[in-house]
């Protein structure tokens, strides 16, 4: 039996959930429901995350292959494929009570399949009207495009000999005290224009992540998806790895490879909704709306154009939880970043909905409790089968508890993703000059995060650098990054801001915002332009589906002093891990000034965004006593600042208060210039 939550443990973390108790209670006991019948009658989480051994295609060492596949609706179901020259009779599966339709083919010779490894299978079904429908088996591991006679996927037995399988070398590294976030796509991590491979990214994505010091990998677009401008969020294939980028076994070496660097891998899950491409999705699977999906409206997501998972569904649940098994098993993923948490967690899918933070929006009839049970069992089955896992929401409702454990009444992921701060940056960045900013408001939206639940902070999403919208280099920078990146032109008055503050934000970020930190690839050295994969409005041009190494590499050019500054950000917190640390205690926020002044993890950031004004002997509190030292400025030659700091000097406490902290230091603070002070 799963065993129930003390409701106590909810209040102390927030005592404003107290109304809301008898909703938290139904939703745990929901949960224990789900969970008691899956160790009574699945055998536990060990056996029920295991469909993929039963379900699909497995092979035994025999070389005879089973298949199943869930299809009640469906009356008669045929294996066809390369191997029986696509004949419709020859190999007839029988369907049991549960609508799983199975069929054993036996070896061609022993220990030689009769299915050959990559070649092309389907299954065809005969539904009660007497329709013909031939399907792509969802657990499939592996399918491929030929974009030159159809946009449709082709189903493939993945069965490599032993020789050619994947072995893995290292073992999983241990969950990182900190986590910095490299969040990457395989396609676009090259500087050609084309697709790049798993391979490539082995060869020379892992070396400059590690070089920038992230511990950690988000990918990106893994899943298989036909649609390659989708950005990886409209799912076909889930158990499949994509193979524009190469094949499983390449995708294996890059897990393994990133083990072996010490650097901990997440995939991107979507599990919020799948494409709705019925020859080769999920959809209308054996001829019915609603085998994987709720039927009618409530399966459908208007602004996505797509399908929503039954959740109550036994065998969904089954398949979903399996697919979270699949990844960690086969490809040793080190956890996920769960996709459109926001959309799963409310009926209403969060269209045309702003979220005033008030709890009756939380617990009341707008949220969907299937999925937001779904959300509880899958991390409860990762964490007790993965204790080191990490698990991520992607949510912008704010919804409490979503980082608490299972057991503690919450919904157990590990950490959010603090989606107000880049929406900060982008708000100012458009609307206010830089007098205008209220540091009050900044610091705010950085530590404004639920009590005993860790964030992780960013200051730019993905999104923002598709075509359309701005990173923030491009905000700050815009054509003159065509025209004045160069150390060879004249450093201009918008160069010299923009560098300056695509420094200062990302520090503030890192340092203030969570307890985690997250970068899009590119951004980190100001990735100038946008990003736009092929399609038919641009041409089908790679110009912008792809990442400018080049730029960053040329030791010439400006974004190198960005690369370096990100580099010594995360070398930093590296050394000093004040992502783990408490929350900072800001003791300035002045808006004459335009300064900043907090400590964390026994360090002092001092920032000063001022656009002109430059202070000297500037008074800042400091709790701890002590003579204290420049570890980072801003302002150094190799970031691309003017050495107005130096770096020798000694700053020597007073016991004086000053700004609620016991002692205070003097320093000079130049316009738009950030300051980390130590020991």
């Amino acid at each position: 039996m799963a065993t129930s939550f003390d409701p106590q443990s909810v209040l102390k973390l927030d005592g404003y959930l107290e109304p809301f108790i008898p909703a938290i209670v139904h939703r745990n006991e929901r949960f224990r429901k789900w969970k008691d019948a899956i160790d009574q009658y699945e055998g536990g989480y060990e056996n029920f995350t295991r469909g993929f051994d039963k379900m699909g295609f497995n092979v035994k060492e025999s070389g005879e292959v089973v298949y199943r596949e869930w299809a009640p609706n469906a009356v008669e179901a045929h294996l066809i494929g390369e191997f029986n020259e696509w004949h419709r009779l020859a190999h007839p599966l029988k369907k049991n009570e549960f609508g799983v339709w199975e069929i054993t083919v036996p070896p061609k010779a022993p220990g030689v399949c009769a299915i050959p490894h990559d070649s092309k299978v389907k299954i065809s079904m005969i539904t009660p009207s007497g329709a013909r429908i031939e399907r792509i088996p969802a657990w499939i591991r592996r399918v491929t495009q030929d974009l030159t006679y159809s946009p449709a996927y082709e189903a493939r037995f993945w069965n490599p000999p032993a020789s050619e399988k994947y072995q893995f070398k290292n073992s999983r590294p241990p969950q990182p005290r900190t986590v910095r976030i490299y969040e990457a796509h395989v396609g676009i991590s090259t500087a050609e224009h084309r697709v790049g491979t798993y391979k490539e990214f082995t060869k020379d994505m892992l070396p400059r992540i590690k070089a920038l010091g992230y511990n950690t990998i988000q990918l990106m677009a893994i899943m298989e998806h036909p649609y390659y401008a989708s950005f990886g969020y409209q799912v076909t294939s889930f158990f499949a790895a994509s193979s524009r980028y190469g094949t499983p076994e390449e995708l294996r070496e890059l897990v393994d490879t990133a083990h072996g660097m010490g650097i901990t891998v997440l995939l991107d899950v979507v599990h919020s909704h799948a494409c709705k491409n019925v020859l080769d999705g999920l959809n209308a699977f054996d001829g019915t709306d609603h085998l994987y999906f709720h039927e009618g409206s409530k399966g459908r997501h208007e602004l996505w154009d797509s399908r929503l998972f039954n959740y109550a569904s036994h065998e969904v649940l089954r398949f979903l939880l399996s697919n979270l098994r699949f990844y960690m098993d086969e490809y040793q993923f080190d956890g996920f970043r769960f996709d459109g948490v926001t959309s799963m967690m409310y009926v209403h899918h969060g269209i045309g909905t702003g979220f005033s933070g008030g709890y009756h929006e939380y617990f009341g009839p707008g949220a969907d409790e299937e999925a937001i049970v779904y959300l509880m069992l899958a991390n409860d089955a990762i964490h007790a089968l993965y204790p080191s896992a990490i698990t991520i929401a992607e949510d912008v409702s704010g919804m409490p508890l979503l980082c608490i454990p299972v057991s503690q009444g919450g919904l157990g992921f590990d950490y959010r993703l603090s989606m107000a701060i880049p929406d900060m940056w982008i708000k100012l960045l458009k609307h206010k000059s830089d007098d205008e900013w209220d540091m009050g408001s900044i610091v705010h939206t950085l530590i404004n995060r639920r009590y005993g639940e860790k964030s992780i902070a960013y200051a730019e999403s993905h999104d923002q650098a598709l075509v359309g919208d701005k990173t923030l280099a491009f905000w700050l920078m815009d054509k003159e990054m065509y025209t004045h990146m160069s150390d060879l032109t004249t450093m201009t008055p918008i160069i010299a801001r923009g560098l300056a503050l695509h420094k200062m934000i990302r520090l503030l970020v890192h340092s203030l915002g969570g307890e985690g930190y997250l970068n899009f690839e590119g951004n980190e050295f100001g990735h100038p332009e946008w990003l736009d994969f092929p399609r038919e409005g641009n041409n089908n041009s790679f110009q912008h589906a792809r990442r400018q190494w080049n730029i960053v590499d040329d030791q010439i050019l400006r974004y190198r002093y960005l690369n370096n500054f990100d580099a010594a950000i995360n070398h930093l917190e590296e050394e000093y891990q004040w992502l783990s640390a408490p929350q900072a205690y800001v003791s300035l926020k002045h808006e004459g000034d335009k300064t900043i002044v907090y400590e964390r993890s026994g360090l002092l950031f001092i920032f000063n965004f001022h656009p002109t004004k430059s202070f000297t002997d500037y008074r800042v509190g400091v709790d701890e006593a002590g003579e204290y030292r420049t570890i980072l400025t801003s302002d150094e030659k190799k970031f691309g600042g003017f050495e107005n700091v130096s770096l020798d000097s000694k700053f020597t406490t007073t016991p004086m208060e000053w700004h609620g902290r016991k002692n205070w230091l003097q320093v000079y603070i130049p316009s738009r210039t950030c300051l980390v002070l130590g020991k």
